[in-house]
């Protein structure tokens, strides 16, 4: 994630902006609002969470400003809350961060596209191949939506913030290769790993947490 690099033209934020306002507004209409009310527990979960992910995105490394990396759990969130929950929580982590000063105001756009929609978009799209194509069975589940799903949503956040990063020269490409992208692929199993281990851990003990685990299918009828 971009510690400070408000660089970015204004016509590329413009457009950064309009796809974040879309997004967010599509998953505030699908939201389910009267269970998100009447249920505590899935806003103390919901919540802890988004608290979590302030944390956890406040800790990276990195060589150049906007040049960093760090591990996201976008996953997790995605196949826990669904991906309209996610997006919601993942722009609140945004904001957090970004008011503790760990990312500077005119880069959440950015930010929110890179980090928030991209690995949410990228973890969805995985869970509905999966259940598409493959069968429904826990450990499908759990290597391919959540590991895979976690590296891969890792992956295509750092390519599309290196992409931006290259094209609004702020960097050269070099150095966006030399420096973030080469070192990227060291991420990918950790994120994976970590999101598997939390899903598992959620799918043994917590399965009626889970928006879209359905136990019936992939535990009981194996």
């Amino acid at each position: 994630m971009a510690d400070n690099m408000s660089g970015f033209s204004f016509v590329l934020i413009a457009l950064v902006v309009c796809v974040d306002i879309l997004v967010v507004m599509v998953a505030l209409r699908i939201l389910p609002w009267r269970v998100l009310i009447r249920e505590k527990a899935i806003q103390h979960l919901f919540f802890g969470f988004t608290l979590g992910l302030i944390f956890l995105w406040s800790l990276r490394a990195g060589l150049s400003v906007g040049l960093s990396v760090h591990f996201l759990g976008i996953t997790t969130l995605t196949l826990m809350f669904g991906w309209d929950l996610a997006v919601c929580a993942g722009v609140l982590a945004t904001l957090g961060v970004t008011v503790i000063g760990r990312e500077a105001w005119l880069d959440l756009p950015v930010n929110i596209l890179c980090f928030v929609i991209v690995p949410v978009a990228l973890s969805y799209w995985v869970l509905k191949l999966v259940e598409w194509r493959l069968p429904k069975h826990f450990f499908v589940y759990l290597l391919c939506c959540a590991f895979a799903g976690g590296g891969l949503a890792a992956a295509g956040g750092g390519v599309v913030m290196a992409g931006l990063l290259g094209l609004a020269e702020i960097y050269p490409w070099s150095k966006i290769y030399d420096e973030y992208l080469v070192y990227m692929p060291l991420i990918f199993f950790p994120e994976g790993l970590i999101n598997g281990i939390i899903m598992a851990a959620m799918m043994v003990y917590y399965p009626d947490w889970i928006r879209t685990f359905d136990a019936s299918r992939y535990i009981d009828g194996q």
